[in-house]
């Protein structure tokens, strides 16, 4: 999942369980929708992206940086007390949002499609809180 700062969920891709996380995160990025500023063209693209060290690749770190923007990736070989998760709770507390919905506690679904747009319903109304709490 990609959230924005806020913790709404921009994008939502489920895979299977022996699918390590870095191999959707570069498609990930790359598929974000566009995203409305106050002034000035929609951006595509955010200015950074945080994550741990299951990102912490050298090629998805290059790949970021590629599509300036600005890598606050956790290198696998650093040591610990990076300080990041200071600002990733953030997206465990999306996360922990999205888990509360039964329907994906359990997978209940035989099929990854019906799994995936659990997952998007789920963020949708994620989103659609988080608009009733603001207006």
């Amino acid at each position: 999942m990609i959230s924005d700062a806020d913790g709404t969920p921009l994008v939502v891709h489920t895979t299977p369980a022996n699918v390590r996380d870095e191999k959707p995160c570069v498609q990930m990025v790359e598929s974000m929708p566009t995203i409305k500023q106050p002034r000035g063209r929609p951006r595509k693209k955010p200015g950074s992206l945080i994550g741990d060290r299951g990102y912490g690749f050298t090629w998805i770190i290059a790949a970021i940086v590629l599509m300036r923007i600005v890598s606050l990736l956790c290198p696998r070989e650093s040591s610990h007390g990076s300080g990041l998760g200071k600002r990733r709770w953030v997206i465990e507390r999306t996360m922990s949002w999205l888990s509360n919905f039964r329907r994906l506690k359990l997978c209940y679904e035989r099929t990854a499609r019906h799994f995936q747009a659990f997952h998007e319903l789920a963020a949708c109304l994620v989103c659609a809180k988080k608009l009733a709490l603001m207006g």
